[in-house]
């Protein structure tokens, strides 16, 4: 147990950093759609951030921006980089097995990270960098590690992510949907991507299916796969691949636990 309550005003702070950083270019409208804090406490904070060099303010608009000095407050977090150095020889096998690539995620509040990623070993229309956040209610990375993951994480991703206008997150609203979906996917043992997600960033071509990576029965991280629409379906993935990603996921949760231990 903590010694002392938390200090409301750092948390406002760190929400306030934390949805600049994510929007890279926000306005206070912006911000109070993301953390619902009313104007007058995001102008305060916003002013805090300058005066410490997190934020500038746009010159001749009334936006704001992240600064070089964010990047001081990541040069600690390494779990990423370890299972993405962990994953590489597992996904590359797979990749080979299978034909398709795959992405590993972590983790993010309400996005998971790419760790690492194969899509670049072999010819795949749809490139992603180490880096990217994947929607945690629009992906199946998101939907296999909320499904899989302690608790305490799963609420904190429904509540940023019923902050978020995208259709995806408004799932995050009606909780027994959402329990019944997660129910589904535990149910099934894997998760697909969002339609409409689908539909926006691969214009309906491809989609994925992901599982989670699990350490001490928890997610600790989720692994996918990705695949082209019009050359095989759903059910020929699960049917034929399925057991090689659940493999690859065994696999990697065995080399990475020790690395991450999930929270509860």
């Amino acid at each position: 147990m903590p010694s002392y309550e938390p200090v409301t005003a750092l948390l406002r702070g760190l929400d306030v950093l934390r949805a600049v950083n994510r929007l890279n270019t926000a306005g206070v409208r912006d911000i109070h759609r993301l953390t619902g804090l009313n104007q007058p406490t995001i102008v305060r904070m916003l002013e805090t951030l300058i005066h410490a060099g997190y934020v500038i303010r746009h010159p001749h608009q009334p936006l704001y921006m992240p600064t070089g000095k964010t990047l001081e407050l990541s040069g600690g977090y390494a779990l990423h980089r370890q299972i993405g150095v962990a994953a590489i020889p597992v996904m590359s096998r797979l990749r080979q097995a299978v034909g398709w690539p795959s992405d590993v995620g972590v983790f993010d509040g309400d996005a998971m990270v790419v760790a690492h990623t194969s899509r670049g070993e072999g010819r795949f229309l749809f490139e992603r960098r180490t880096g990217f956040r994947a929607p945690i209610l629009a992906t199946s990375l998101g939907r296999a590690y909320l499904a899989f993951c302690a608790e305490a994480e799963r609420e904190r991703a429904l509540t940023l992510a019923a902050r978020s206008p995208e259709p995806w997150n408004a799932l995050a609203a009606r909780p027994a949907e959402v329990a019944a979906c997660l129910a589904g996917i535990r149910a099934a043992g894997y998760a697909t991507m969002d339609d409409a997600y689908a539909s926006r960033e691969y214009g309906g071509l491809a989609s994925a299916i992901a599982v989670p990576v699990l350490a001490g029965g928890l997610a600790v991280a989720s692994l996918n796969l990705m695949y082209l629409r019009d050359a095989i379906g759903l059910e020929g993935v699960v049917e034929r691949m399925m057991p090689l990603l659940r493999e690859a996921a065994s696999e990697l949760g065995g080399l990475i636990t020790g690395i991450a231990q999930p929270t509860g």
